[in-house]
């Protein structure tokens, strides 16, 4: 029974099917319905959000972070690096392909032997007789006069002279104790992949092929919202420069008036040093925003795979945060699975580890084998040409592992146990991206809430910086009050930056918790390639 099941096996294998081990299913997830942080600004859209997802960046409409996208895309050296490392799987999994195909091996050698005068000849006493054609007498009859010039354990490339296999000259000398060997020819084998071994290997080698693609996305999506951010920063950075300096000169006019009033003997000299100490403290935010700044802009460099000064002038010029879209088309949390490139990875990763469980099985069962070897041998080389110097072996064989003390038993628990980490790993990253999303949402529309009260402190604080000014200027009220009221308004002002700056950039975090702009990238690549082959 056994052996008719083997049979079926080998043909079936033959024709590209029964392969040990389990087959792989994509793991059926359960994910929620909906985000339960889901509000109206990032309601779930009706109308293909992968769309607007998948170039996300041009939603905030600003032409140079259009650019730096763009930009980076072309010359970021981790996407580079990404790129080197799908190349290299696309080749690991040609080698693995190349395993069902017949091995075929060319070479030749010449050899100059000679045997000594007193010693053994080849376990013999003598050296044997002249074995050529037409030559007279017996070999010696020593137990070593048999030669064996094979490079192959299966046959060789020098014949035998036990059974005439090639008289064309190439035991002519053997009489001699010095003669040359010519020889030449193809040696093949094929390993018949009848229990699936092979294209398991393939099938992991595939799988990690695809694993490495959805690694380079990874990094594509994770390129597109370190642009994004890092340019957010630079930009609320700059507003908040300009706020301090804006600050800096109403409080050096207020330095200025409390100076005036004090020598008019209208105001005291701690309410001059008290003015001072405000310009000063505000003066100190300034290194640490410039330090900000250049950081900022010198990792946008980098990032386009440039120095970290080269974008320097381009840069340097204050401009307005980005604001945000109206709208963020959240999706459904079942699309993560399918747009995610994390999610994908760890999938490709479980599917590998599933196919190399029947890699580690198939080491179970015997491995079938076709090998052969063809060629010429000759004493002289103009005798090689000759049809009695050709020689060849063909034959199968069959391997079996009997006894290796549990080695490929243990093997398979291994790979067992490797599979089901890599489940564990794939459920674990589908929780983490669910996770993503809702702390991305959460942050978004409670920075918005937060913003649109900073708004509000900005207005209030404002008018009483301007009525404490007048009320003061009148002798109507302490200077404390107009000291309080400068530094409640710009510490307002500069929390509402920091706040349209988080705003913007938790839509970033939001639009990466997606998975988004991998897709739209892809696509500008294909249409790229295209175009320039019809060119």
């Amino acid at each position: 029974m056994v052996s008719k099941k083997w049979a079926l096996c080998v043909a079936v294998s033959l024709g590209g099917g029964c392969a040990v081990g389990p087959d792989y299913q994509r793991p059926k997830t359960p994910m929620p319905a909906g985000f339960s942080a889901t509000q109206p600004a990032t309601q779930p859209s009706t109308t293909q959000p992968s769309a607007e997802i998948g170039r996300w960046w041009e939603t905030f409409n600003d032409p140079v972070l259009n650019s730096l996208i763009n930009r980076a895309v072309k010359s970021n050296l981790d996407l580079r690096l990404a790129q080197t490392r799908v190349r290299e799987s696309r080749f690991s999994t040609d080698i693995q392909r190349a395993g069902l195909l017949p091995v075929l091996d060319a070479d030749s050698s010449y050899t100059h032997d000679r045997f000594s005068k007193t010693g053994f000849f080849l376990g013999g006493t003598t050296p044997p007789r002249d074995l050529s054609p037409g030559a007279t007498g017996t070999p010696n009859t020593g137990t070593g006069n048999t030669i064996n010039r094979s490079s192959k354990a299966t046959g060789g490339k020098a014949a035998s002279t036990t059974g005439g296999a090639s008289q064309s000259g190439l035991f002519s000398s053997l009489s001699k104790t010095e003669f040359d060997v010519y020889q030449g020819g193809f040696d093949a084998s094929w390993e018949i992949d009848v229990f699936g071994g092979v294209r398991r290997n393939i099938e992991a080698a595939r799988a990690d092929e695809q694993a490495a693609i959805e690694a380079g996305r990874d990094a594509m999506v994770s390129l597109l919202a370190e642009v994004a951010r890092n340019y957010i920063q630079l930009r609320g950075v700059q507003r908040e420069l300009a706020i301090s300096v804006e600050n800096i000169r109403s409080q050096q006019d207020t330095v200025d008036l409390t100076r005036s009033r004090f020598q008019a003997g209208l105001a005291t000299d701690l309410d001059v040093a008290r003015a001072e100490a405000q310009v000063a403290t505000t003066r100190a935010t300034v290194p640490a925003l410039q330090t900000t700044l250049q950081q900022s802009i010198h990792r946008l460099g980098v990032l386009l795979g440039q120095q970290p000064t080269a974008l320097q002038a381009e840069l340097e010029k204050p401009a307005a945060i980005p604001p945000p879209p109206p709208e963020v088309p959240v999706g459904l949390p079942s699309e993560l699975l399918r747009r995610r490139p994390d999610v994908r990875r760890a999938e490709r990763q479980l599917a590998s580890a599933t196919a190399r469980v029947g890699v580690a099985t198939a080491d179970l069962f015997p491995r079938f084998s076709l090998t052969g070897s063809l060629g010429l041998a000759a004493g002289q080389f103009k005798q090689l040409g000759r049809l009695d110097s050709v020689y060849y072996t063909v034959g199968p064989s069959v391997s079996w592992p009997i006894f290796d003390a549990g080695k490929i038993q243990a093997n398979i628990r291994v790979q067992n146990a490797r599979e089901q980490e890599s489940l564990t790993q794939y459920e674990a990253t589908v929780l983490i991206s669910l996770e993503d999303v809702e702390n991305a949402l959460v942050a978004y529309s409670q920075e918005q809430a937060r913003r649109q009260e900073l708004q509000r402190a900005v207005d209030a604080n404002r008018r009483a910086v301007d009525l404490a000014n007048q009320l003061y200027s009148k002798g109507l009220t302490d200077f404390l009050n107009v000291l309080d009221s400068q530094r409640n308004l710009y510490a307002a002002q500069d929390a509402l930056v920091q706040s349209e700056r988080n705003v913007s950039s938790n839509v970033v975090a939001l639009y990466k918790a997606l998975g988004g702009g991998w897709e739209a990238q892809e696509q500008a690549a294909q249409q790229t390639d295209m175009a320039a082959a019809r060119k």
